[in-house]
């Protein structure tokens, strides 16, 4: 058996169920399989191997989903793909051939349903990994960073449960000005290269990775940007997504037979571990720009977010939106959050009526990290916070924010009921960086590292 070209990721996990997405390779017209064997640490007899059939159709990619694992328990996996000279075997013929495994071992952990225990998570965006005709420009420097990444879940306590990268994995678009890909080849290209990268693949093959679009998986600023032309390029760019960040999220339900089913409704998606809950928003392709109904979030997903704020019980909640909810930026802010202010105030007056504590909200998008601590002049209990960490890794091309790129001296909005203001509760990260989030029972720590993994500052947010 061959390593996977790409992969393998670690998609979704739960407390006994964890999905793989690897790639293969074509082999002429001869068929191709991927298999999984895993077993819990320690252990010496692999479990029975699980394999799918790999298509072109699908870019030779597949997600392989694990049932029936046991809670908050360490497993051990290997992975690899092979093309039998057979033409006849199935996935259930190529699990009695006598195969040599790749050596190499991943491991990952099921989560535990406990409540009220520690938990972390690395959260990040903004990957620039320029491409020039199809060649990786320095790639060492866009996967430097994913090196110190894995060197903290190495050695984090408690452990990290889950990586989420909130928008722009890749930059579809990083040559638009010059020579933008639009074909689904080129998309797929960048893919394979951005996530193949060795420091990155040793992430994502040990834990578990959330991921969300924004605009540079399509093109920049989209849709304000698009034009007559585009339906080509987006149907290519969202192909691609689908296949390579969308197909190991919780966005896909499961068949009868416990494998992840490949339709899709929309991108948007939850997860929860014990009383931690997590509302992952597109908040990039159900935009409507109409003047008489502008929303960043169709209504179908504002009617779902709402509901799960209001009746889960979840003691905290994160709502993921790759771009800014707030501050609003001074210049270029109308691609985010800013330019859909009626929305905004409606989810904000949901959870200051419904009396909703602990809801934090988290972003990118900027090239900076901050948190911020929203407020309102009238009522005393209402607190909401944001987490923004961005970016992973920056292009020379663009500047990274800094304080003075915000509107921080106005009320976010003012409405008949008192005025919602906003501060500052960090420094402003102009440099690239991630960040490392700790639940604890009574507070929520921040954690900014810099490429290194240098700590470059930490905030503890009480929880109420």
């Amino acid at each position: 058996m061959f390593k996977p070209t790409v992969g393998p990721i670690i998609g979704h996990t739960t407390t006994n169920h964890a999905r793989i997405f690897l790639r293969g390779d074509t082999q002429k017209d001869a068929a191709v399989f991927a298999g999984i064997r895993y077993r819990r640490s320690g252990e010496e007899r692999w479990t029975k191997s699980v394999f799918t059939r790999l298509w072109t159709q699908r870019d030779m990619s597949d997600v392989i989903a694990l049932n029936d694992l046991h809670e908050d328990t360490e497993y051990e996996y290997q992975t690899g793909w092979l093309s039998p000279m057979s033409p006849v075997h199935t996935v259930d013929t190529v699990q009695e051939l006598p195969l040599q495994w790749p050596r190499e071992v991943y491991r990952f952990r099921t989560r535990s349903s406990k409540h009220t225990l520690p938990r972390a998570y690395i959260v990040g965006s903004c990957r620039y990994l320029r491409m020039t005709a199809g060649i990786p420009s320095a790639p060492q420097l866009g996967d430097r960073i994913f090196a110190s990444i894995s060197r903290l879940v190495e050695h984090a306590n408690p452990p990290i449960s889950a990586t989420l990268m909130t928008g722009d994995q890749i930059y579809v678009d990083d040559l638009n000005r010059f020579a933008p890909d639009r074909d689904y080849q080129q998309i797929l290209s960048k893919y394979r290269t951005a996530f193949a990268q060795p420091n990155i693949n040793k992430l994502m093959s040990n834990t578990a990775t959330y991921m969300i679009l924004d605009d540079h998986e399509i093109e920049d600023n989209w849709p304000a940007n698009k034009n007559n032309n585009d339906a080509y390029l987006y149907k290519n760019a969202m192909d691609a997504y689908e296949l390579y960040q969308a197909s190991h999220s919780p966005a896909h339900g499961l068949l009868a037979n416990g494998q992840v089913n490949p339709q899709l409704q929309q991108y948007w998606y939850q997860f929860a571990e014990g009383d931690i809950e997590w509302f992952v928003t597109d908040s990039r392709t159900r935009r409507d720009l109409s003047a008489d109904n502008r929303r960043i979030l169709d209504k179908e997903q504002e009617e779902a977010l709402l509901k799960w704020l209001i009746h889960s019980p979840a003691r905290v909640k994160f709502v993921v939106t790759s771009v800014m909810f707030y501050p609003d930026r001074k210049s270029l802010g109308d691609d985010a959050w800013k330019a859909f202010p009626e929305q905004r105030l409606r989810l904000l007056e949901t959870i200051r009526t419904q009396r909703i504590p602990n809801v934090f909200i988290i972003s990118g998008d900027v090239h900076g990290s901050l948190t911020s601590r929203l407020t309102h002049s009238a009522d005393p209990d209402f607190e909401v916070h944001t987490i923004v960490s961005s970016p992973l890794c920056n292009s020379k091309l663009l500047p990274y924010a800094r304080e003075s790129t915000f509107i921080l001296d106005k009320p976010l909005a003012q409405t008949a009921a008192g005025d919602y203001r906003h501060e500052l509760t960090s420094k402003v990260v102009s440099q690239d960086n991630f960040a490392h989030l700790v639940v604890e029972a009574n507070r929520i720590c921040v954690n900014y590292h810099d490429r290194d993994g240098e700590l470059l500052q930490s905030i503890s947010i009480a929880l109420r």
